[in-house]
């Protein structure tokens, strides 16, 4: 963690803010969490999975970021609500339980369920943090969270952390936003929406398979499964935390600025290694 009083433009409050936002952005791991939980590797076990399993997550992933965008677009309100992310970490760990019971086949009707509880509670903390939900960027700015956690430890920022996907998504994300703005009706097969989606599900597919390899293992069969989706549920929520952050001092100084401390207190850390530039791609933010 870096000194938050550090010289910095921004408030030593901010700074800390950020520097906790660093942390959980480019540190955070579900496969490091998962193996905390399990005590055993689970990060290259998620990796090589068959390809008859590798369609299903696939299938899985899309159908549950399809669930969720439904509900991100049509049934997230903006009123103040009191922190859920017990509440919905308890419904997660009830809808884990059956996927450790059942393991594979049940994948397709669980991961739906515990994507969109994990959804209303990065809600509630994109609330916190005084995201306007009723504006379609924001809501999607929900949904962009599950294609933070796609990587491991220790991956470079120019290939993989948290302003390169940014990036990678700020073109699909405008332009998905501006089309449901412009509609009274949302039609979910528009163009716009499956090309978000198909990028998003890329990235949420690698920490669902490392959540199913996690779930592999023979420990007490359901109690693993909950076991599993809590850690699962309390990962999305930490990258939630620190994106909603990172957006909410962006609207208090400049993103130029906001990203410069980031990539200061990152080097700082060893989260990442000091490099002469970014490169254009990752210099849109959403």
């Amino acid at each position: 963690m870096v000194d938050a009083r550090s010289p910095s433009p921004m408030s030593p409050a901010d700074l800390a803010a950020l520097a906790n936002a660093v942390e959980a952005l480019e540190k955070s791991s579900f496969a490091a969490r998962a193996t905390a939980l399990l005590g055993r590797q689970i990060e290259m076990a998620g990796k090589f999975v068959p390809a008859r399993v590798s369609t299903v997550v696939s299938k899985a992933a899309t159908t549950a970021l399809k669930a969720s965008m439904r509900v991100a677009l049509t049934s997230l309100k903006n009123k103040p609500q009191k922190d859920s992310r017990t509440f919905h970490r308890t419904l997660a760990a009830a809808s884990g339980a059956a996927g450790g019971a059942f393991g594979l086949a049940s994948l397709p009707i669980e991961l739906p369920i515990s994507t969109t509880v994990m959804l209303r509670s990065i809600a509630d903390i994109a609330r916190a943090e005084g995201e306007d939900l009723s504006q379609p960027e924001s809501a999607l700015a929900c949904l962009q969270v599950f294609a933070l956690g796609g990587h491991g430890a220790g991956v470079d920022l120019t290939d993989g952390g948290y302003f390169a996907m940014r990036g990678l998504l700020a073109k699909s994300v405008s332009e998905a936003a501006a089309y449901v703005a412009q509609k009274s009706v949302v039609d979910e097969a528009a163009p716009v929406l499956v090309r978000l989606l198909g990028q998003i599900a890329g990235r949420f597919g690698v920490v669902v398979s490392q959540k199913l390899a996690a779930q592999a293992v023979p420990i007490i069969g359901a109690v693993g499964g909950a076991a599993v989706n809590v850690a699962f549920t309390d990962h999305f929520q930490s990258l939630a935390k620190g994106h909603f952050t990172v957006r909410r001092l962006e609207r208090l100084y400049p993103p130029e600025m906001v990203r410069s401390e980031y990539e200061r207190i990152a080097i700082a850390s060893g989260l990442t290694p000091k490099r002469q530039n970014q490169g254009a791609g990752a210099s849109a933010q959403v």
